[in-house]
């Protein structure tokens, strides 16, 4: 039951009942409340504000993909459905782009508002989505499941991986289950967002990403900001590329595309068939995005979004040391993700998100780093006197993000 094919179906109005499923729903769930939707929401999370902004919650235990952590996302989802009446469907955001069959089980039992399994699989297969670009003439670099001779050039990959926590140095030797080889190409991180129908899209932005790098998780998703700064011969090219992939493939809903971009030389790295990490920087136009990705889902494409003049930015803050207890805080509003008090912060698990606003990309940039400190002081505990990342789990938290999982692009 995808979205996909059902015009005129479902169009959500105010006050209707929407279902989310994702690793941390929060984001989702207010771009919901912004559309005027009530969020009846799934996560492994239960972040403070993803509770205040849901009209019900039920938290997954385990990993998305099989076996109890499926079993458990199931099951939220149709006792959910039952709190919610008739809810249009479930949108789901990360933690499904290595479980088609989770999400044909899903489909099974409730209308997928997004893009359906089958585009998934077949976008998140490293062999078949390179085999795509081949076809269509897309610059994309080489992939392969085999060792390779000179592996300081390639990255492991996993299959389905999100976050860039999951890319490493390519081993000497083959990679291991569930992984694949990447070659490094040089360039900056840029997205292409967009909004497909499954037949054409409309560009909502071109956002510019960065890593927050450690020893064992050296391109660890750090933020992002909306607009980057994409040539307008990569956009144009890349878009005319995204263009023929949905048009092959079906996606619809919200997306994005990962590109690694030199000049104006550029490859695409990956395909988000989902909503992803920009949602709380691009959901700032005319038209709630979240209302836009069900109407595409439905096959009502719409008009172009008009983008906004200014600019924002989100920053992930990660622990750098273990804080057993969250003490009960009075968080200041810029701040999202907020664990709840009690919650254990495992080192190298994300603390929270702070988001900022400027006249452009460096200025809002710029208003991230009193905003991080401003983090750092109320938590003095998880953090090491000097902030090592790149520019400025929770009892749970961290197994959670275990699931989830710049100089060269790899890929977000």
């Amino acid at each position: 039951m995808a979205g996909q094919g059902m015009a005129g179906q479902g169009m959500a109005r105010q006050g209707d009942a929407v279902l989310i499923a994702a690793q941390s729903g929060r984001a989702l769930a207010a771009a919901a409340r912004r559309a005027g939707l009530r969020p009846f929401v799934a996560d492994l999370f239960g972040d403070a504000d993803t509770l205040a902004l849901a009209a019900a919650h039920r938290l997954v235990t385990g990993r998305f993909g099989a076996g109890p952590g499926a079993r458990s996302l199931l099951a939220a989802l149709d006792d959910l459905a039952g709190a919610a009446g008739t809810p249009l469907g479930v949108v789901l955001g990360s933690g499904f782009e290595g479980a088609p069959a989770l999400m044909a089980a899903i489909a099974a039992r409730h209308r997928l508002l997004g893009a359906a399994p089958d585009c998934v699989r077949r976008l998140k297969d490293p062999l078949h989505l390179a085999g795509l670009c081949a076809r269509l003439g897309i610059p994309h670099p080489p992939v392969s499941l085999a060792a390779v001779p000179d592996p300081e050039s390639w990255l492991l990959k996993r299959r389905g991986g999100s976050g860039g926590g999951h890319i490493r140095p390519a081993p000497a030797g083959p990679p291991p289950p569930g992984a694949y080889l990447q070659r490094r190409v040089p360039g900056r991180a840029l997205s292409l967002n967009i909004l497909a129908d499954g037949r054409a899209l409309r560009v909502l932005a071109a956002t510019a990403q960065w890593a927050a790098p450690t020893r064992a998780r050296p391109f660890r998703y750090a933020g992002a900001v909306d607009p980057g700064d994409m040539p307008a011969p990569v956009r144009a090219a890349a878009t005319a590329a995204v263009a023929a992939l949905v048009a092959e493939t079906g996606l619809c809903g919200l997306a994005s595309a990962d590109l690694a971009v030199d000049g104006e030389t550029w490859w695409l790295l990956e395909i988000n068939p989902r909503p992803g990490a920009t949602l709380d920087v691009l959901d700032r136009r005319a038209a709630p995005l979240l209302a836009r990705h069900i109407e595409a889902a439905c096959g009502r494409l719409g008009p172009d979004l008009v983008p906004p003049a200014d600019a924002a930015a989100t920053r992930i803050c990660y622990a750098d040391r273990t804080l057993e207890g969250v003490p009960p805080l009075a968080w200041p509003d810029f701040v999202m993700d907020r664990p709840r008090p009690g919650s254990r912060i495992a080192a190298g698990a994300p603390v929270c998100t702070v988001r900022a606003a400027g006249r452009d990309a460096a200025a809002a940039r710029h208003a991230l780093a009193p905003r991080l400190a401003a983090v750092r002081a109320l938590l003095p505990g998880a953090f090491l006197a000097v902030d090592r990342a790149h520019p400025a789990g929770r009892a749970g938290r961290d197994e959670a993000s275990s699931a989830a999982e710049t100089g060269w692009a790899a890929g977000w």
